[in-house]
């Protein structure tokens, strides 16, 4: 069987693990949770919940996780890898990034700033990946191809049009499928699903189109005010949905 695997790079907060579901719901697609998180945690040593399990979960070295990524058989016609662009530390390669087919999942700051906020408190501005997330395509797009970019909002408004584009643009089969999904967890969810997902397990397919930005006031304005030009420098390659 030829597998093709799909790598979504995305921050925090970003729509990413509803992605995840709709892939996994697809029933020709194995799904990979954050697999770079326990390396993460050891190499910085922040103290989000669930720590010691989330270590305790997956390979330390980030080095052990690429087989599972870029070779070894899963079984399905496509794998589906959850990436958060944050993990992705200096000095992990990103060679390995050309055997997969790259996606990058974006939101726009203040709404990020917003959620990981009311979880966490005043997040560094390193946490939520927005600087990383565009120096990471861009080394993408100088190796080529170009990776596509989606706008989660884009999804949120009209899910089976903004799918369906993706699907054309990796040139994957789409299905309606894809606008659905059981609630609760998942097997393929990290254990750390049971602190980050409770919106996610508690729906059945994607929420409405997104009201007006929150009103963020002192730091948390000001961070996601710092956070604005790397989304919209990544943001003018996002895919055009008709």
């Amino acid at each position: 069987m030829t597998e093709r695997r799909i790598a979504m790079w995305s921050g925090p907060r970003n729509l990413s693990t509803a992605m995840m579901r709709s892939f996994c719901a697809r029933g020709d697609c194995a799904c990979v949770d954050e697999p770079f998180y326990a390396h993460y945690l050891l190499r910085t040593g922040l103290p989000h919940p669930m720590r010691d399990e989330v270590i305790a979960s997956q390979p330390a070295e980030w080095r052990d996780v690429l087989p599972d990524l870029t070779s070894r058989p899963v079984g399905r016609r496509l794998q589906y890898q959850k990436h958060m662009v944050q993990h992705m530390l200096p000095g992990m390669g990103l060679d390995w990034t050309a055997d997969v087919t790259n996606i990058f999942l974006i939101r726009e700051p203040e709404r990020v700033a917003a959620s990981f906020a009311a979880k966490r408190g005043l997040p560094d501005p390193a946490e939520l990946g927005f600087d990383r997330q565009w120096q990471m395509w861009r080394q993408m797009a100088e190796r080529g191809p170009a990776p596509v970019v989606i706008d989660s909002a884009a999804i949120r408004r009209d899910p089976e049009a903004a799918l369906r584009a993706l699907c054309t643009a990796i040139e994957i089969d789409w299905t309606p499928a894809m606008l659905s999904w059981t609630p609760g967890p998942h097997p393929e969810d990290g254990v750390w699903g049971r602190v980050w997902y409770d919106a996610v397990n508690r729906s059945t397919g994607f929420g409405g189109p997104e009201g007006p930005l929150p009103d963020l006031q002192g730091d948390l304005a000001a961070l996601a005010a710092a956070l604005r030009p790397s989304y919209r420098a990544i943001a003018a390659h996002r895919l055009r949905i008709v």
